[in-house]
């Protein structure tokens, strides 16, 4: 079911590649809410616009980021619908939803990298960071820039970055301001979507070419995955978006990477299935990854590191990395770089240091397999 709301445009909150944020006063309520208007497919809107908002999100209280989502006026206000905007390719995204919309895949024909994909490409054993969660991929850019800095050898360029945003999350890339703002400062240098996620600098049909493009298209020297924000989770073993991060591992394996997953580790989370390593880590691990992956964890102290070593052991398929544990002061340090602030279901470095000494463990080992020198 989807709800929708009548209501104005009284002001413009912010205005980023692709998306627009206006607060909107609610024809029912009066009240002013937030709405996210995306502008790839659709003009700017100014004050005094009327629109239509879909509300259902945060009515339910699912933690959408506390905002409504405008709906294109060609769903509902024929007399003002606007133009399309065109496109040169032909793949479709969000097929047969009345928002499908046509991009240009690295695949097609017409696309400048076509002929990459005419003949049979492996990743020639570039390092792939797989995360679960959104909120690990300011973390682990964060903490590879820093990393980058400090090291013996500053007039080495920096390692050119590309970043694969899975359809297990948000499906427009320009939702995530975290990708804009690592964009922004050039930490970011290629960003790719796939599947029905949308909004790339490169589009693809799937996981196996989007990994492809990465290697040979962006010609990154490292890549990292994860599902746009929004997390789905229902509190059984199976029905989670994360699982996907097992079915990453066997592409990356299958075309010659190195997957290097980033461990979702807490002792901060309530939940006991979060506890230490993440249930979802460990599932998608022993269950839906087929094939070895790499799998770093920060050597904690006292119960803690026996906590996550005795869940690890349950991996045997996997290769457990022992890597030093970062420090929160240095992470803190490393943050600081960073504009935004950086958290995971709300909790900063500060009240779940365990989470992002993973993120860091997982960086270190990607780093170290993509130059043994550093």
């Amino acid at each position: 079911m989807m709800k929708r709301e009548a209501g104005t445009v009284r002001s413009i909150i912010s205005v980023r590649e692709g998306l627009q944020v206006v607060c909107v006063e609610m024809s029912g309520s009066g009240e002013e809410k937030r709405a996210v208007h995306y502008t790839d497919t659709s003009p700017l809107l100014h004050p005094g616009d009327c629109v239509v908002v879909n509300v259902t999100a945060e009515e339910l209280g699912l933690g959408s980021g506390g905002y409504h989502i405008v709906l294109p006026s060609h769903l509902y206000d024929s007399e003002h619908a606007f133009a399309s905007r065109p496109s040169s390719g032909h793949v479709m995204k969000l097929k047969y939803t009345p928002l499908q919309r046509s991009v240009m895949a690295v695949e097609e024909e017409s696309s400048l990298f076509h002929s990459v994909f005419q003949e049979e490409k492996t990743l020639e054993g570039m390092p792939v960071l797989l995360g679960e969660l959104h909120s690990m991929l300011p973390a682990a850019v964060s903490w590879l820039r820093y990393r980058e800095q400090r090291r013996k050898q500053p007039s080495m360029p920096s390692m050119n970055l590309a970043y694969i945003m899975t359809d297990g999350g948000a499906l427009p890339l320009a939702w995530s301001q975290h990708i804009a703002q690592l964009e922004e400062i050039r930490w970011l240098q290629s960003t790719i979507t796939y599947g029905q996620a949308y909004g790339g600098k490169l589009e693809a049909v799937n996981k196996f070419s989007a990994l492809i493009a990465a290697k040979h298209a962006a010609e990154a020297e490292l890549c990292m995955v994860t599902m746009g924000p929004g997390i789905v989770g229902t509190g059984t073993r199976y029905g989670y978006s994360g699982i996907e991060i097992g079915e990453l591992v066997n592409a990356v394996h299958a075309l010659g990477g190195i997957p290097v997953v980033i461990p979702r580790i807490s002792f901060a989370d309530p939940r006991s299935r979060h506890r230490g390593i993440s249930h979802h880590t460990l599932t998608a691990l022993g269950l839906a990854a087929r094939c070895p992956a790499i799998l770093p964890l920060p050597q904690l102290v006292g119960d803690e590191y026996a906590v996550i070593e005795e869940q690890a052991n349950t991996l045997e398929r996997h290769q457990m990395m022992l890597m030093p544990a970062v420090l929160p002061e240095e992470i803190a340090e490393a943050f600081a770089s960073y504009p935004q602030p950086i958290t995971s279901m709300g909790r900063g470095l500060w009240q779940d240091p365990a989470y992002f000494q993973g993120v860091c463990a997982a960086v270190d080992c990607a780093i170290r397999l993509h130059n043994p020198s550093m």
